[in-house]
This record gives C-alpha cells, sequence and structure tokens, in this order.
C-alpha cells in the first residue's frame, strides 16, 4: 500500500482533535500492555466518539477511518530539548 494512503487526510479532520485522540488510545495502550513492542500507530475507527486501536501492521482503512503514525502520536519526542526556543516560558 502506497505511504500516501496511510496519510490522515487533514482536510477532512480537525488535526488537533485527531491527535489528542489516538494519544489517549496509544497512553491506554501503554498502561495495560506495558513492555510490548512499539506499535506502528492508531487507527481511529470512530471519530465522533475517539474510539480506535493501536496496529502493528499498516492497516486497510475505512473510509472514515484514520491512520495516525506513532511519530504524530508520540510528539516533539524527537527534538532535544536543546534545540528549543531559549524564549518559550
Amino acid at each position: 500500500m502506497p505511504a500516501s494512503s496511510q496519510q490522515p487526510r487533514w482536510d477532512r479532520i480537525n488535526s488537533a482533535v485527531v491527535i489528542a485522540q489516538a494519544r489517549q488510545i496509544y497512553f491506554n495502550f501503554l498502561a495495560r500492555c506495558a513492555g510490548q513492542n512499539d506499535p506502528l500507530g492508531v487507527v481511529i475507527t470512530e471519530p465522533r466518539s475517539g474510539q480506535g486501536r493501536v496496529v502493528f501492521e499498516l492497516p486497510v482503512l475505512l473510509p472514515e477511518e484514520q491512520f495516525i503514525s506513532l511519530e504524530l502520536v508520540r510528539g516533539r519526542s524527537g527534538r532535544s530539548r536543546s534545540a528549543r526556543s531559549p524564549y518559550r516560558g
């Protein structure tokens, strides 16, 4: 499956809400299943209610589903603290 088909459809969603939902699903997964391998990301199956699941393989998505990669779920963890602006409080 092409990588472009796995990108969220940003023109159809509120990215802040969808990423927050994905983070909640991921953190719930971590609380229940600590020590397992990292998933590839989260599939939001029901955007209105925030239901979804973590996935360990690239999923085949239904039209209303969104795949959010683990990099987006984790946020800016790849940046070091020194890369932050000294003017931020």
